[in-house]
């Protein structure tokens, strides 16, 4: 046999292999963990929209969330009514499945994204009319930039 058939033959065996670890990686699983107040209803809101979206959410409920916020160094400004964790980022507020998603396929140098408040119209806040907002990245720094604008925002 010659060596280039050879060689053709161990890649066309190894294909199936290379392409399963490839999706794997590249294909995370859709999981967070998000930590709320047992009394807020629009925190339930939120989860409910990103379990619709396709993720598997663990709710933990605490009455008192700064110092997970605090252990994310999300500070006091862009906090929100709820703090979810995926991976390595922490996810402040009712920021829409699509940006989280954005987030785990850039992996941008990041700490948090955050929709600061209770921005009406935002995931679980719908009840509560329509208004303009930001979802901010929090980098590892500390800084802050926009990270995506809805409802016109």
């Amino acid at each position: 046999m010659s060596s280039i058939f050879l060689s053709r033959r161990v890649l066309l065996a190894a294909a199936p292999a290379l392409t399963a670890a490839g999706t794997a990686w590249a294909a995370p699983e859709n999981r967070l963990t998000a930590y709320k107040t047992p009394w807020c209803g629009c925190c339930g809101g939120w989860i409910s929209h990103m379990r619709q979206a396709g993720w598997t959410v663990e709710v933990i409920e605490h009455e008192d969330l700064a110092p997970i916020r605090a252990r994310h160094g999300i500070p006091d400004r862009l906090a929100s009514c709820h703090t979810a964790v995926v991976g390595a980022y922490a996810v402040e507020g009712h920021v829409p499945a699509g940006d989280v998603d954005r987030l785990l396929r850039e992996r941008p140098a990041a700490r948090a994204l955050s929709a600061p408040g209770m921005p009406a119209g935002s995931p679980g806040m719908e009840a509560a009319g329509r208004e303009p907002y930001t979802t901010m990245l929090i980098l590892n720094d500390g800084s802050t930039r926009v990270f995506g604008r809805h409802n016109g925002a």
